[in-house]
């Protein structure tokens, strides 16, 4: 969508909110009207052992004949007797109030009439299960392949178990994936991060403190009510650096060899759309495929083509069924237009055909341009607010960026360390703004955004790429006050289509952008003022060549 704007600097914008019944997939709403319940049998609590002796519960809700059914699993802390009509009310309304429906969870109304058995398995600590809750832990993992093994040997099931779930449910089988269990057979992580240094609680090593401290007490509260628990957040904020913390969860995607769909959303920035593309990409699975849409968080899961999607794939692996899923393309990702959205299927990822283009920065005019600047230039903004803005101005032959972005910076700071945020915005030829969508259906000026803490700027040339810098988070290297230095900026992935006269503006800045749902940068302990404010630099030229790496999508042939 887009919005008049009277400036293309300034951060702040306005925007008709869309519906939050839209259709990702279509221009149809979510169905809204109630039905009766559907036959199935639901029986609750039922006990699964685990290898350490400790007994989880689960809501098992299965076909009233009794017949043996293939399996959909979800496994986390969220409390699987909690109904989404008292999580999030207009969610429910949205879906017709379902006497089932649970937050990010497949409903068993739909499955269980289509020949399936639906599992919600509470994890340890949570919910009806006992024990110490700490939802990134090895000893998580473990009990969720227990939970699969089990669910896969019971006599209403026929050994075939698939994972099915949003966020948090979508996390958890990336994690047991890389474990192997035998009775696992394919899963569908539905905007789910890989790595959760990486991916949500300390992007470029900024703690996202207020995602943390929200979704952490979200926890704490559906913890058993005899349980421990995990606080994440202080535990997070203890950690700043990628230490056991965090690797002990995170998984070897060289071990994951299940058939999977990764489905992501474009406007899911600082959450879960970059782990669901290097889930993709560094899988060893040689079934896979990769699915990038647009739209809110929860109801395009629900949406009957999101439905669709998820019953071919089940359909063939699960029920050996001819749905004809392995005619899909490995790759179908949304196209951002200001007037809408369309789709390019692919065989990898980047895409086919990508051509890669450095945009280079000139500090002497604030503009971005395909050449170097032939003099070397400074703009220097205050933290913890300020910014630097270039813009892309109308003349260039850029139509589609799609695919992930890198930044390469020379800055230097008046302090010991200082934060980047980076933010790219499309301008149209009118003066217009194009907005994305968030993950609560909000508009969102961000269409791609990264970020990096300068003293984390240490990168891993085996691991990293030319568009995508991998940061290794093993040491603090602090800044000497004035002294130059390189650094690469990971950008997270985007869908980008310009019109002739459109714009791209580049900003850098030394706090997060407004409009992001949840902003990183609202910790005071986390950002000491002695250490962070002062004046941020960034410098350009034929000696320290800043430079934006985009990759340019060709328009296919006549």
């Amino acid at each position: 969508m887009t919005q008049p704007t009277t400036n293309p600097v300034p951060r702040t914008g306005t925007s008709t909110q869309p519906s939050t019944g839209a259709n990702v997939f279509s221009d149809d709403p979510v169905p809204t009207s109630a039905h009766p319940p559907a036959p199935l049998i639901f029986e609750r609590d039922v006990p699964i052992p685990m290898r350490d002796g400790v007994v989880l519960r689960g809501n098992l809700y299965r076909p009233a004949d009794n017949a043996a059914a293939p399996v959909l699993m979800n496994f986390g802390p969220y409390g699987k007797d909690l109904s989404l009509a008292a999580r999030q009310k207009d969610y429910y309304d949205a879906l017709g109030k379902g006497v089932f429906l649970n937050w990010e969870t497949p409903d068993p109304e739909y499955w269980v009439p289509r020949g399936y058995a639906v599992l919600r398995v509470d994890s340890r600590g949570s919910g009806a299960s006992p024990g110490l809750l700490d939802a990134f832990s090895a000893a998580m993992a473990r009990d969720h392949y227990d939970a699969i093994e089990w669910a896969g040997t019971q006599p209403w099931s026929t050994g075939k178990v698939g994972l099915l779930g949003i966020s948090f449910y979508a996390m958890t089988q990336w994690t047991v994936a890389a474990l192997q269990p035998p009775h696992l057979t394919a899963m569908m992580p539905w905007e789910g991060a890989v790595d959760a240094y990486r991916d949500f609680i300390r992007h470029g090593g900024i703690l996202n403190a207020d995602f943390m401290r929200l979704w952490g007490g979200g926890i704490l509260a559906a913890r058993n009510p005899g349980s421990e628990a995990v606080n994440l957040f202080d535990r997070s904020r203890a950690h700043p650096l990628d230490d056991a913390a965090y690797t002990d969860w995170t998984p070897d995607l060289g071990k994951i060899e299940v058939p999977f769909v990764s489905v992501g959303n474009w406007g899911n920035l600082m959450l879960h759309l970059r782990g669901n593309i290097e889930g993709f990409v560094h899988a060893a699975s040689s079934e896979k495929w990769l699915r990038i849409l647009v739209g809110g968080h929860i109801l395009p899961f629900y949406s009957p083509e999101a439905l669709a999607l998820q019953e071919s794939f089940f359909g063939h692996y699960l029920k050996g069924e001819d749905t004809g899923w392995l005619d899909q393309p490995p790759v179908r990702v949304a196209l951002r237009g200001a007037d809408g959205i369309s789709w390019r299927d692919d065989t990898g990822w980047p895409l086919t055909g990508t051509e890669w283009r450095d945009l280079y920065l000139d500090a002497t005019d604030l503009r971005l341009g395909d050449s170097g600047p032939a003099s070397d230039g400074m703009v220097e903004y205050p933290a913890p607010e300020g910014t630097a803005s270039f813009l892309l101005p109308p003349g260039h032959d850029i139509r589609e960026i799609t695919g992930p972005i890198a930044l390469r910076l020379w800055v230097s700071s008046s302090s010991t360390d200082a934060d980047f945020y980076v933010t790219l915005r499309q301008i149209t030829a009118d003066g217009d703004e194009v907005f994305g969508i968030n993950p609560v259906d909000q508009p969102v000026q961000p269409l791609a955004q990264g970020w990096l803490r300068a003293s984390h700027r240490k990168t891993d040339p085996d691991r990293s790429l030319p568009y995508r810098p991998y940061l290794v988070h093993d040491e603090q290297q602090d800044l000497v006050p004035d002294e130059i230095v390189a650094v690469d900026i990971e950008v997270w992935p985007t869908s980008i289509v310009l019109a002739p006269g459109d714009q791209l503006l580049l900003e850098i800045s030394s706090s997060d952008n407004e409009t992001i749902h949840v902003r990183m940068d609202s910790d005071e302990q986390e950002r000491p003022v002695g250490r962070f404010n002062g004046t941020n630099r960034i410098h350009t030229g034929p000696n320290r060549p800043s430079a934006l790496r985009i990759p340019v999508i060709l328009a296919d042939p006549a």
